[in-house]
């Protein structure tokens, strides 16, 4: 794999696949956090003697359709706010267009153009044609094989995944191949399901793991206790009983807390497992349980974070999801943190500055941590 470092950028077109699908409301950027982490790359390359063509998508399209609402001309204010120099918009770009030394354009968005997604070979040559350099750093779109991030590397004799992407890399093999022992992986969500293949690696991987969440009701209903109308996913039941045969580190709740309807207005119940009757609804871990992972969390040197441990939207149910933030806060181990509720949680309890590393990758990232080799990843690896 080639160094991002040891390339030399002077007078050279560079075709930087970035990921800048960052929230929009009413065709405003209203978190600029994707666009922050891409400028030092922008930079580096500009500062180096290169020009700069981003490439990014927005939204989900339907492809070879255009939407104005998911347009990337909509990223140019924050762009232009974060960089601090122009950035021009080419709407018509795939056909070709002149760049000037030290000048970023940014193209409309990828997913616009009919081929994307199932990786054209001539869309992918057409791109490959208005660089001298691609870079990729979109790592959040490394689980898939498509024209603007494998496509695009097949036809450039110099590809290199950037300083983001080969971060991404680092710190998920921290956990997965070289972690510190003692190790712990948090993983919530509502759907096992959609989980199963990444509990059973980390089981392998780490000293200790902590299932939340709707997962967590599962769980419980599996081991015999009664979950009342908590939200859990029937058709993985069998499955989840078969899993907790096999796997020997879960830290299983002792007590939960239980309301009588799932409102942020409901008042919480500390119930034990034994407890639960047929009219309550799960919420969030209880104290009893929040201690045993206090204790694993406090001692750990290895620490990932993916899912809450209860309805942490609704404040009287969000003490587990704060506890479990906060000490790992608090931590001196090396922690990564990914997927959309766990950030949101980590911004609502104000600990960002304190995760050693905070994944937005999404599919990638649990694929990545599920063991699956990326194509991306591959193509950039060959010479």
């Amino acid at each position: 794999m080639i160094s991002f470092e040891s390339i030399d950028f002077e007078n050279k077109k560079v075709l930087l696949r970035v990921d800048l699908n960052v929230p929009l409301e009413n065709r405003k950027v209203t978190n600029d956090f994707r666009i922050r982490q891409s400028a030092p790359t922008i930079h580096k390359i500009l500062n180096s003697g290169g020009s700069v063509i981003l490439v990014t998508h927005i939204g989900r399209p339907k492809e070879g359709e255009e939407d104005p609402n998911l347009s990337t001309s909509i990223l140019i204010p924050a762009l232009e706010r974060v960089l601090n120099m122009p950035v021009r918009f080419k709407k018509d770009w795939i056909t070709g267009f002149e760049i000037n030394k030290g000048e970023v354009v940014l193209c409309e968005n990828v997913r616009f153009l009919k081929g994307e997604t199932s990786n054209d070979l001539q869309l992918a040559k057409d791109m490959s044609n208005l660089c001298d350099i691609f870079i990729n750093e979109a790592f959040s779109s490394s689980h898939r094989a498509h024209a603007s991030n494998y496509g695009v590397a097949q036809n450039c004799k110099i590809k290199a995944p950037g300083p983001l992407f080969l971060t991404e890399i680092q710190a998920l093999h921290k956990i997965i191949k070289k972690n510190e022992s003692p190790s712990l992986a948090i993983i919530g969500g509502s759907k096992i399901s959609t989980k199963t293949a990444l509990i059973r690696n980390l089981s392998r991987k780490v000293d200790h793991l902590i299932l939340g969440g709707g997962i967590a009701n599962l769980i419980i209903k599996a081991r015999g206790f009664r979950i009342g109308q908590s939200l859990f996913e029937e058709k993985a039941f069998e499955e989840t009983c078969r899993m907790i045969k096999d796997i020997d580190n879960i830290i299983f709740p002792v007590d939960v807390v239980c309301a009588n309807e799932f409102s942020k207005m409901a008042t919480g119940t500390v119930k034990s497992l034994n407890e639960i009757d047929e009219n309550d609804i799960i919420l969030d871990f209880g104290p009893k349980t929040l201690e045993k992972i206090e204790s694993k969390l406090r001692s750990a040197k290895t620490i990932l974070w993916n899912g809450p441990l209860g309805v942490f939207e609704f404040d009287n149910f969000a003490y587990g999801t704060r506890t479990m933030a906060e000490l790992i806060a608090e931590s001196s181990a090396f922690s990564v943190a990914g997927g959309g509720d766990t950030i949101a949680s980590i911004e609502k309890f104000r600990v960002s500055d304190k995760i050693s590393y905070i994944s937005t990758a999404g599919g990638a990232f649990l694929e990545f941590l599920e063991g699956k080799k990326s194509p991306v990843i591959s193509i950039l690896e060959q010479h």
